[in-house]
């Protein structure tokens, strides 16, 4: 059982009250351009391998019970604009949108809700906080974000990913290659040029483009690999399985 939409209602009316503490995990990305050569759903894809992941190594624990939510693939995404298939939605739709679905599960005694994301444009990773500060203080839940970017978690991954020339480049190709290959065009891949544009360094009303992201990826994708995927998997598992217990503990 790791999927919660698989669950019946029964099932799920007996979580709250089970030996085993449930924590939901909300996967969360963004549907934008990565590049000429990977997926629009990069985001949500890894966040969902993670989550995925993290539930297998805790299928069975005595102490944890973790299901997986229907993931939320929208995210803010202003600086893919201009390039096909960015699909934005504004910062009050998914402050709402979180909302709503953490107080729906909280009204049930599932408090404990683990926000997993993946799309770090600044505004959306604003929104993430924000709805997370909502549902506890409004709603007396127990709702955290696993937020990679901040430097406890950040420094375990790959030099890349610190840099923050990881949209689309070696760090996000490399993680699509281990789960989702044939989503990528390896062979095109191999073409591209690095571009040594910071996310980290991006201004408030920038883009991709005005960043100078032509092809709307930074970074060296050229260089990805799916063993380099399955290592960074197995430390965002890791930092997912130990945040994911911390939770279970409050």
């Amino acid at each position: 059982m790791t999927y919660f939409a698989d669950l019946s209602s029964r099932q799920v009316a007996a979580l709250a009250d089970g030996s085993r503490v449930p924590v939901l995990l909300l996967p969360l990305g963004a549907v934008e351009p990565h590049g000429p050569h990977a997926p629009l759903g990069t985001d949500p894809l890894i966040s969902r391998g993670m989550c995925e992941r993290a539930a297998s190594r805790l299928a069975a624990d005595e102490d944890v019970q973790v299901l997986v939510l229907p993931e939320v693939p929208y995210g803010v995404t202003r600086f893919a604009a201009g390039f096909a298939g960015g699909i934005h939605v504004g910062e009050e739709t998914l402050h709402a949108l979180l909302v709503d679905i953490g107080a729906a599960l909280i009204g049930q005694r599932l408090r404990r809700i683990l926000l997993v994301n993946n799309h770090f444009e600044p505004a959306h990773l604003v929104t993430l906080r924000r709805a997370v500060e909502t549902l506890n203080f409004a709603y007396d839940g127990r709702v955290a974000l696993l937020d990679l970017v901040r430097r406890r978690h950040a420094q375990r991954l790959t030099e890349e990913f610190r840099s923050g020339e990881c949209h689309a480049g070696r760090y996000e190709t490399s993680l699509v290659l281990a789960d989702r290959p044939e989503l990528v065009d390896q062979a095109l891949m191999r073409t591209l040029p690095h571009v040594p544009v910071s996310l980290a360094a991006a201004p408030p009303e920038g883009g991709f483009r005005e960043m100078g992201m032509s092809e709307a990826y930074c970074g060296q994708p050229a260089e990805a690999t799916a063993e380099e995927g399955d290592a960074t998997f197995s430390t965002l598992t890791d930092l997912l399985v130990e945040a994911i217990r911390e939770l279970a503990r409050e």
